[in-house]
């Protein structure tokens, strides 16, 4: 749960809830076509902010790894 907010869980929760309550009301009708396709959008921008998470902390670990060596150069340089 380390790229998750609690609004993400929330959204999450809410919208798995909602899709189902879809499925025992509805029925298998097109309004369910609609309703697997509002969770997938859902399920669809939860995955990329995951992803975008994942890649913001993979660039901060190598930023920090070039400042790292940029400081270790300098320190070189004056000596």
């Amino acid at each position: 749960m380390r790229y998750f907010d609690r609004a993400s869980l929330v959204v999450m929760l809410v919208t798995l809830v909602l899709f189902v309550a879809a499925l025992f009301v509805g029925g298998f009708t097109h309004n369910l076509l609609l309703e697997a396709g509002v969770f997938l959008v859902s399920v669809k921008l939860i995955i990329a902010a995951y992803k975008s998470g994942v890649a913001t902390e993979e660039l901060k670990r190598k930023l920090e790894e070039i400042h790292s060596d940029v400081q270790r150069l300098e320190t070189r340089k004056d000596n």
